[in-house]
C-alpha cells in the first residue's frame, strides 16, 4: 500500500543530501529503526518523535522500534576498566546483522560517537575506527534494503564533567566527518552544532545550565532538545518554537494522552528487540517475546487511534475540546 506524504513537510536542505531527502525516505518508511547508545536507549527522545510522525500519519503510522544499547559503540573500542571493570564496552558490530534481520527495517537512524572517543583525547587510531564502524554500518543497513540516517554525536559537557581536555572538541572531529559525508550523498542531521550553540547561549543568561548534569545523558529539556532536532531536520519549521513537547502536542491538536502512549509503545518494543536480537551488555531488560510485545504495541496503537476517533467526534459536534 502506498504511503501518502506527510502533510505539512519540507523539502530539506542543510540537514541532510538533496539527493535523497529525509522526507523522501520517511514517506515510504513503515518501520524504522534507532541504533545508539544509552541515549537512545533511554528511548526519551524516540517516544517523542514517534508522538510526531504519529501525528502526522493517524491513519498510517508507521512502527518505530528502538535499538539502542547502553554503553555501545560503532567504533568497536572500549577503555581499560569500563564499567569497575565488570563489562568492556559492546560493539554494534556484534549484533548489527541479528537486529537488522529481525527488525527488517525500511529506515535507521544511528547516533553513535560520545562513546567512541573513549572519553580521551583526540587520537587518529580511535577516530579511524569510528569511520570505518560507520561505514561498516552504512554498507550494512543498505544491504538490508533500508536508508540510513546519521546523526552527529551529542554534546558532552565539559562544564559538568571537567577533563584536562575539551572532550567536546573531540567530538567536534567526528562530527565534522559526518557532516562532510552530506556530498557523497549520505543522510546525515546534525545535533552536535545545534546543541552545542544552544547550551552556550542559554550559559548566557544561566552559568549553571545544563541539557546532561552528569556530562553525558540528557535530562528531558536535554531529549526533547534531540527530538526536535529530528523534526526540525524533517522539515517542520513549527518545532523551532516548541519549547517543550507539551507544546507539540497542544499545536497539533493531538490527544494529551499521546506521549505517554507512544513512549510505552517505545519502550515495549524496544525491550522484546533488543533482548531477541541479543548482545553482550549486561543489566539491560529482558522484554517480552516479540510476538507478545508486538500484540501489546498493536493495542495501544489502537488506543491511539480511538483517541483520535474521539477528538474528531468532538470537533465535529462543537464539544470542548478534551
Amino acid at each position: 500500500m502506498r504511503v501518502l506524504p506527510l502533510p505539512g513537510i519540507l523539502l530539506v536542505a542543510a540537514c541532510c543530501s538533496a539527493a535523497e531527502p529525509l522526507r523522501d525516505a520517511l514517506d515510504k518508511s513503515q518501520r524504522i529503526v534507532f541504533l545508539g547508545d544509552s541515549i537512545t536507549a533511554a528511548g526519551e527522545y524516540v517516544g517523542y518523535f514517534d508522538a510526531w510522525l504519529a501525528v502526522q500519519r493517524k491513519k498510517d503510522p508507521p512502527t518505530i522500534i528502538d535499538c539502542g544499547l547502553p554503553s555501545e559503540t560503532v567504533s568497536g573500542l572500549s577503555e581499560d576498566g569500563h564499567a569497575g571493570g565488570a563489562f568492556p564496552r559492546p560493539d554494534l558490530a556484534e549484533r548489527l546483522d541479528r537486529v537488522l534481520k529481525l527488525t527488517k527495517p525500511d529506515l535507521v537512524f544511528a547516533c553513535y560517537g560520545i562513546n567512541c572517543g573513549i572519553y580521551e583525547p583526540f587520537s587518529e587510531d580511535r577516530f579511524a575506527k569510528f569511520q570505518q564502524g560507520i561505514k561498516q554500518l552504512k554498507e550494512k543497513v543498505e544491504n538490508a534494503g533500508a536508508k540510513l540516517v546519521l546523526i552527529t554525536p551529542p554534546f558532552y559537557d565539559d562544564q559538568r564533567a571537567p577533563k584536562t581536555f575539551s572532550y567536546n572538541a573531540v567530538l567536534d572531529r567526528y562530527s565534522d566527518w559526518l557532516i562532510a559525508q552530506r556530498e557523497q550523498g549520505w543522510l546525515v542531521v546534525d545535533l552536535h552544532g545545534p546543541i552545542t550553540k544552544e547550551v552556550a547561549a542559554q550559559r548566557g543568561k544561566d552559568k549553571d545550565f545544563t541539557f546532561q548534569p552528569d556530562g553525558v545523558h540528557p535530562n528531558a529539556a536535554g531529549h526533547w532538545f534531540v527530538a526536535r532536532t529530528l523534526i526540525q531536520a524533517c522539515g517542520d519549521k513549527r518545532a523551532e518554537k516548541w519549547a517543550m513537547p507539551d507544546a507539540m502536542v497542544k499545536e497539533l491538536d493531538a490527544p494529551v494522552e499521546l506521549l505517554a502512549l507512544t513512549r510505552q509503545r517505545v519502550d515495549v518494543l524496544r525491550d522484546a528487540y533488543v533482548a531477541t536480537a541479543g548482545h553482550k551488555r549486561p543489566g539491560v531488560a529482558k522484554g517480552l517475546p516479540v510476538a507478545e510485545a508486538e500484540k501489546e504495541a498493536a493495542e495501544l496503537s489502537r488506543t491511539i487511534g480511538e483517541l483520535w476517533k474521539d477528538r474528531s467526534a468532538r470537533v465535529s459536534t462543537g464539544s470542548p475540546r478534551g
